[in-house]
């Protein structure tokens, strides 16, 4: 008997599952890589991906990324019916969603899991579905997350999509809800921030994996993002 919310983390290492039950995967912090039925790409915070049982799927993400997954027996019948399997989330489950990340954290009384499970189910059975995101833009998403430490512009991001400059960066605004070079910015912050609170790496290498060799330019544009520097969050030099 299934219908449980955990909190997760997965590793780089590819590996491969089939369930007898319904599987939900809604990233906090970070993305997972994940390849299923009529799907491969990356999926980051804001979205989640259905993987209905009897499919085998094929995923991996960062060490510092944060998953909730929720195993079901069933499913609500607007995602029962659909073939899509990713989709954006409402704002009020994603605030729902960073509530039972910090309840999972500690040792959680059963009735109480169960609790959060019931609220969860009744905010998926209101959640739309809304539109699915362009292949090609889901390509160069995944080619971003693989490379967050590495220099991305939009010759690199364009090429991986197989589009012009300009259809590449009027596509992703359409797909995404902001610019390449924004949503590039917020992955990388909050990758940091997820190192800064689940590794013991020194601020210089945080900003190193997440592509700033010059570590005032991170602290400035970390500050930016989140209202205080690397250091006061981690308490770390």
């Amino acid at each position: 008997m299934q219908n449980t919310l955990s909190l997760r983390a997965y590793t780089k290492r590819t590996d491969t599952h089939i369930h007898s039950y319904h599987q939900l995967v809604l990233p906090t912090q970070g993305a997972i890589v994940i390849e299923i039925p009529n799907f491969r790409g990356s999926v980051s915070v804001g979205e989640c991906v259905v993987i209905k049982k009897g499919q085998e799927h094929h995923f991996k993400a960062d060490e510092a990324a944060r998953f909730i997954v929720a195993d079901m027996n069933s499913l609500p019948d607007h995602l029962t019916q659909s073939e899509q399997q990713v989709f954006d989330i409402s704002a009020p489950l994603q605030s729902f969603l960073l509530f039972v990340e910090k309840q999972l954290v500690h040792q959680v009384h059963p009735d109480i899991e169960q609790t959060l499970f019931q609220l969860f189910e009744q905010l998926l059975a209101q959640q739309t579905l809304g539109h699915q995101i362009d292949p090609r833009i889901r390509r160069a998403q995944t080619y971003i997350i693989e490379h967050l430490a590495h220099s991305l512009d939009i010759t690199i991001l364009s090429q991986q999509a197989h589009l012009s400059a300009t259809q590449f960066k009027t596509l992703f605004k359409r797909d995404i809800g902001q610019s390449p070079m924004h949503y590039i910015t917020s992955l990388r912050m909050e990758k940091a921030k997820a190192l800064l609170t689940h590794s013991d790496l020194p601020v210089q290498q945080v900003a190193e994996q997440v592509g700033y060799n010059d570590l005032s330019a991170f602290s400035r544009r970390f500050r930016q993002h989140f209202g205080l520097s690397p250091s006061q969050l981690s308490g770390r030099h």
